[in-house]
Parts: structure tokens; sequence; C-alpha cells
């Protein structure tokens, strides 16, 4: 009998001894997002049908991630504003993925502080912001 192999850590969780992001102290995705919207949740917070919900997911108005011991399907609070999927994100994801990203290093990235930006916090703060054309600028430069 062949045994398969064990799935290998992402790197924010993976372990080093280099006390670099990837060595095991970085926070997991879901640490680093802090709040998230499981699929019922976001539909019940928006008025949608679950239906609804994953269509958004499918289409990239949002990305979504497999959190927690169950493994569930979430998705950023900070994707959603009062109406709906933040409509500055979908370009961003779009470059950031045609950078070579996948979809939880992109979550990541929109995520993880960086004091070089126009406000405090990550580059999801940034964009709410208004400062969308400095994210993009910035993950354009990501993929060269």
């Amino acid at each position: 009998m062949s045994e398969t192999p064990a799935p290998q850590p992402t790197p924010s969780t993976q372990s080093t001894e280099s006390g670099e992001p990837g060595d095991g102290t970085a926070p997991d995705l879901e640490s680093l997002v802090g709040e998230w919207l499981t699929v019922p949740d976001a539909a019940e917070r928006l008025g949608l049908q679950l239906s609804q919900v994953r269509q958004l997911v499918t289409d990239r108005e949002v990305l979504a991630a497999r959190i927690g011991e169950r493994r569930v399907v979430a998705i950023p609070a900070k994707f959603f504003d009062e109406a709906g999927p933040r409509p500055e994100l979908r370009g961003t994801f779009t470059v950031l993925a045609d950078g070579g990203m996948n979809d939880d290093e992109i979550i990541e990235w929109l995520h993880t502080p960086d004091a070089t930006l126009p406000v405090e916090g990550a580059p999801i703060d940034a964009m709410i912001a208004g400062h969308k054309t400095e994210i993009r600028r910035r993950a354009q430069e990501l993929a060269f």
C-alpha cells in the first residue's frame, strides 16, 4: 500500500529557525485576518441567499478560504461594506492573481500590516480609506 504524503504547511504557518515570516511565529491566515464571515453569516448580513454568496466567491467579487478545525469556507469581513462586496477589490484580486498569487496569498497580502502605507494598517485598510490606486500600484510591482 502506498501512503499519501502529509499536506505541506502554508508559508504563513511553516516552521523554520530563521525568525522570519513563515517561521511559525507569524500569525496564521485565520488570525491575521481576524474577522471572518462564513457563507451563511455573509448571506444573513447582506440579505442574500446562500447560493448568491457562493456565486460572489465563484465570480471573484470576494475571496474565501477554509478556516478553523472544520475547515469551513469563510470570507474576510473587510471584503464587504454595508451594500455588499467592496467594488475596488475585484481588480486588485486580478492584479495579484496575475502576479502569481493564489487566493490564500492574496488574502494574506491584503491583511498584512505595512508601515509604508499612507494609512496605518494593511493594504485592505488603505483601500477602505480610498487609496485603491496606491495599493494596485504596489500589487503590480509584486508581479515584476
